[in-house]
């Protein structure tokens, strides 16, 4: 009898472990409590019949540079990537952009200062030219033995230190700063606290590399090729599923979870209570700021003052490094920042399957404190128009979604955190606690973004939690 194993949830990471472990010949059951597969990564017509939006993630960096995802053979399926001539845009007052090439010599021709060039090219070159040994030390393991030391030391050196901090040490003019400022937000992390210069560095570094690529017909169109290699493994989905006790799996062999702690202490509350300390650890476990996310149905294209942002499909909009700083330490104190730091993407200027002819799509978010139910869309709309004046007037509709609407289409977003848990230093790498993946129940694994590396569209939660299965099967 061949073993078996269940998945609770089917986000890129539950699709991920689903899929490791039909190739190594374990009968395999997905269960989905929705209506489609996909967390995070779905696609729906959100504001008018005609007009497909991103429901979550959007953009892939990490997903084109998966060490897992590249093993596969998604095209099979119809999934393509796009990339659009510009890796990332990030307007300024007085109707410039400094952007983020491909190419690392001409990101620098849009600095300055004369010597920020050179700095960029210093500080990114050497992980640019080993990325895929880079992405393998760092979407893989967090306790191993690495393959590359001297290339994880040149990385950690820089890694550990504030984004602020970096930004200003390493360049002289505000152009480069505020890029650098922009790129590190992604942390969703102060960025005057320790390590939000890693993720900075490692999605810097994947712009140059592999790009930050869209789907070409929205996030699902990845969603559904990994769905569908996994049933042409003979893995079985079940949608409209809902595990409400891990007392309805007692019969398989092995259960992973992509779900968030809070979930977990839900269906696992009986075999937790002989696990005490374990389960206070998960109680413990933080989570982080919140999301306030528009989609907008639009007549026309944003009308970017700086031409440039229409040769990306992420856009940062923020301004200063200094206003980048103050609007990510808000939702930490609490506070909703009156100008806040959107992160913006507008795929229809290069997948025309987003949006009637002639007609686009949009969406942006700002991260807000936990749980937040205050009203951003003024804010937000503010800032693009601030860089984008007309903006407002290309809004054929809008749909609005603060966090606890993001929590209710998908519980693992608690409280509208979209990275699993607080990217604090701690939790940064020993997620959800240092026992990681393994739980304090038998046979019982976490295989979330809650889990190392954390968020981010890659599958390496999932796979890493797998092949840890694997070894205890």
């Amino acid at each position: 009898m061949p073993k078996k194993a269940a998945i609770i949830g089917s986000g890129p990471n539950g699709l991920a472990a689903a899929i490791t472990l039909t190739q190594a010949g374990i009968k395999t059951d997905l269960y989905e409590a929705a209506d489609a597969v996909g967390g995070a990564a779905r696609t729906a017509e959100l504001t008018l019949p005609g007009f497909h939006h991103d429901l979550g993630a959007s953009v892939f960096p990490l997903g084109i540079a998966s060490p897992f995802f590249n093993t596969l053979p998604l095209a099979r399926y119809g999934h393509r990537w796009i990339e659009p001539p510009a890796t990332l845009a990030h307007p300024l007052d007085g109707g410039t952009a400094v952007m983020l090439e491909r190419d690392l010599k001409a990101t620098g021709t849009g600095f300055a200062h004369p010597s920020d060039a050179a700095a960029w090219r210093s500080l990114l070159k050497p992980l640019v030219d080993d990325w895929p040994a880079l992405t393998r030390e760092i979407l893989g393991p967090i306790l191993h033995l690495p393959r590359s030391p001297l290339l994880l030391a040149k990385f950690g050196l820089y890694a550990m230190l504030p984004a602020a901090t970096l930004a200003r040490s390493a360049f002289k003019g505000e152009r480069a700063r505020a890029l650098f400022g922009g790129i590190a937000a992604h942390s969703v992390m102060p960025l005057t606290g320790a390590f939000s210069a890693s993720v900075g560095l490692v999605l810097a570094a994947a712009g140059h590399a592999t790009g930050w690529p869209i789907t070409e017909g929205g996030a699902q169109s990845l969603t559904n090729a990994l769905a569908q290699h996994l049933e042409s493994l003979d893995g079985t989905i079940h949608l409209h599923r809902r595990i409400e006790s891990l007392t309805e799996l007692a019969e398989v062999d092995t259960i992973l979870c992509d779900v968030t702690p809070r979930q977990l202490r839900q269906i696992a509350a009986a075999q937790l209570q002989q696990h005490a300390t374990y389960d206070q650890k998960l109680a413990a476990y933080q989570y982080g700021p919140g999301t306030y996310k528009i989609d907008w149905a639009l007549s026309d294209p944003i009308p970017w003052t700086a031409h440039d942002c229409a040769r990306a499909a992420t856009v940062h909009v923020g301004g200063t490094l200094d206003e980048i700083i103050a609007a990510e330490a808000a939702p930490w104190n609490k506070t909703e920042s009156p100008k806040p730091f959107v992160l913006l993407t507008q795929p229809s200027l290069f997948d025309p399957t987003r949006a009637p002819h002639g007609q686009h799509t949009a969406w942006g978010y700002c991260h807000v404190p936990h749980a937040s139910a205050a009203d951003m869309t003024e804010a937000i709309e503010s800032q693009v128009e601030r860089f984008a004046p007309g903006f407002r007037d290309c809004i054929l509709a809008r749909r609005i979604h603060r966090c606890a609407d993001l929590e209710a289409w998908n519980p693992n977003l608690v409280g509208g955190d979209i990275s699993g848990g607080a990217m604090t230093p701690t939790q940064l790498l020993f997620r959800p606690t240092s026992s990681l993946y393994k739980t304090a129940i038998p046979k019982v694994f976490l295989c979330s973004s809650s889990t190392p590396p954390g968020g981010g569209v890659h599958g390496m939660c999932g796979h890493q939690a797998a092949l840890l299965a694997l070894k205890d099967l």
